[in-house]
């Protein structure tokens, strides 16, 4: 005998009373979010359509540049694009003689390639870190080292002799 039926009934008879009988106890209990979401499922979903959704396929540079923006990496990326626009930001004629190297705490260090220009970028200083906060942004670079050619440096190999170097050949 099977709980909550009625005694002798068979077959379908059977069937048909379980059926009747499991309804009833599921219209008996407290409707769950799990049942409530099974309602739901028979509503028609609604599609974004033809206008821009955020569900819409992004451009990656939008993609990555909300995520630098969220991760605070806003400032170092800025202080690339000093590097990666360095012709730009500039202009072509200091470009081709002068170099960034390295950006550290808002000072730019820029190497000439002579001394001669290492002293017109000193003069000409203001003028440059004004084109490069118009480029790239304020307070990216807040001041800029110059420095002058670097001297060829003589020791190669693992071993190296003491002495003062090509210095004491030439003369």
């Amino acid at each position: 005998m099977i709980d909550g039926l009625p005694p002798g009934l068979t077959g379908s008879d059977l069937a048909r009373a379980a059926l009747a009988s499991a309804r009833a106890a599921a219209k008996a209990r407290k409707p769950t979010k799990r049942s409530a979401a099974a309602v739901n499922r028979g509503r028609r979903r609604r599609w974004s359509g033809s206008g821009a959704d955020a569900r819409d396929p992004q451009p990656l540079g939008r993609l990555l540049s909300g995520m630098a923006k969220d991760r605070g990496w806003d400032e170092q990326l800025a202080g690339g694009q000093v590097f990666a626009k360095w012709p730009h930001l500039v202009g072509a004629e200091v470009a081709q003689h002068a170099k960034p190297v390295t950006l550290r705490e808002g000072e730019l260090v820029v190497q000439a390639e002579s001394t001669a220009w290492a002293t017109q970028l000193r003069l000409l200083q203001r003028q440059l870190l004004q084109q490069i906060a118009k480029g790239v942004g304020p307070n990216v670079v807040k001041r800029l080292k110059v420095q002058g050619p670097s001297a060829p440096n003589w020791r190669f190999g693992p071993l190296h002799a003491p002495g003062r170097g090509p210095r004491d050949t030439y003369g």
